[in-house]
């Protein structure tokens, strides 16, 4: 950690040791923030070093991890997720350059698992041997896919309605898991007491700090895989605040390592019913819960428990905030399947739908570089895809069956 210089409130500006264990601001109970020596990053890690590294992992970015050493990282690939040009998706909103960033295909189909590599590594590190997070469902089937990796049971929190394939995700991975009768948010607070109660590693997104320093790689690849081309915009589906907040940090630290010359701006894309963020945004700046009914389970939170750092996020970037209706994100699962065969749950579709908002509301100039973050894979939950897919057509056994129901079909 000889780059790291410490921990900072990110609202009263507090400075913390980065050794030893500590989730929030002791003196306001605001989110924590790691500070870098960049002067120290920019001797070790530059483009030629990058050029050179076999790693194509969340690994190659060491140096801009809080890590003591690599001896607690899992055996899994993580990161370096494709980024696809979208020309057919392109074409279709009248956009000259649109790329899906697909990351359903990490371990567990999710983005979380960006966040839970460093929290466990530094769970590990700091001596713990008893994990527990909440979660809609993501950031627990990667904490407890990971933890698998590693030979560790961690302890779950979800509301009782998260996806039944969620669910099994957590159950096959071996994790133990409460499914708790009520919301996220009571589920995250219910977390919250056990680590008091029993001095379990919390790994919950928007408070602990080492989330967000999961989360930033994705910036990283974003920026060598477009060949060191900073996009025009990136949009994000949010729902705690905390990718869009980790996808800024990334680009802010390759920006201060001098590895980028310009940043891009964000959009925060959400359902309208979770539509915290969005609100505080296109508002006063200020999060005010709100009742999340969302069918985009991965973002349905009634307080976004790092939406201060996400409106701030999109703000500094000079970005945007939009919300979206939950017809639209189904909608979009279908689209994005058959233009860019990325197949997304509710929650990874949402970030395109957030596009062809603002495409046909005229705020998307069509010749900027646009990258959408697919953050969960379909499968996650298929009930949501059947609702727009389709149904298959039944048939006899039959050549003759086959022909009456082509021609019905239109199939010659």
């Amino acid at each position: 950690m000889d780059n790291v210089l410490g921990l900072k409130c990110t609202a009263c500006g507090r400075e913390f040791e980065a050794r030893g264990i500590q989730y929030v601001c002791g003196k306001c109970g605001k989110n924590l923030d790691v500070v870098y020596d960049y002067g120290a990053v920019r001797k070790s890690l530059t483009r030629e070093s990058l050029s050179k590294n076999g790693d194509y992992s969340i690994w190659r970015y060491w140096d801009l991890y809080p890590l003591e050493d690599r001896s607690h990282i899992m055996p899994l690939q993580i990161g370096w997720t494709p980024l696809y040009r979208a020309r057919r998706l392109g074409e279709l909103l009248g956009l000259d350059e649109v790329w899906v960033k697909d990351d359903g295909r990490n371990p567990s189909a999710s983005f979380k698992d960006r966040a839970s590599s460093i929290a466990i590594a530094k769970a590990l590190e700091l001596g713990f041997d008893k994990i527990c997070g909440a979660s809609t469902g993501n950031a627990a089937s990667s904490t407890a896919c990971l933890c698998a990796s590693l030979g560790i049971s961690p302890i779950i929190f979800v509301p009782e309605t998260a996806p039944k394939a969620k669910i099994a995700q957590l159950l096959v991975f071996g994790a133990r898991v409460f499914t708790v009768r009520g919301t996220y948010d009571e589920a995250f607070d219910l977390c919250l007491a056990a680590t008091g109660e029993y001095g379990w590693y919390n790994r919950n997104t928007g408070y602990n700090p080492y989330t967000r320093e999961g989360k930033k790689n994705c910036s990283f690849e974003i920026c060598e895989q477009l060949n060191w081309e900073v996009p025009d915009l990136v949009f994000v589906p949010v729902g705690d605040g905390n990718i869009i907040s980790g996808i800024w940090k990334g680009f802010k630290d390759f920006h201060a390592a001098g590895l980028i010359d310009r940043l891009p701006r964000l959009v925060a894309v959400q359902s309208e019913k979770s539509s915290a963020v969005a609100d505080a945004v296109n508002g006063d700046g200020v999060i005010r819960p709100v009742k999340a009914t969302t069918i985009a389970d991965s973002i349905s939170v009634d307080l976004p428990r790092d939406g201060d750092m996400a409106v701030k996020a999109v703000r500094e970037s000079g970005g945007m905030a939009v919300a979206v209706s939950d017809e639209m994100i189904l909608e979009m699962i279908k689209t994005i399947a058959r233009t860019c065969g990325v197949f997304a749950e509710p929650a990874g579709a949402t970030s395109v739908a957030g596009l062809q908002k603002l495409v046909s509301d005229g705020k998307v100039n069509g010749s900027e570089r646009v990258v959408c973050l697919v953050t969960g894979n379909g499968l996650k939950d298929v009930e949501s895809a059947v609702k727009v897919a389709g149904r298959p057509v039944s048939i006899e056994p039959s050549l003759a069956s086959l022909k009456e129901a082509a021609k019905k079909a239109g199939i010659t």
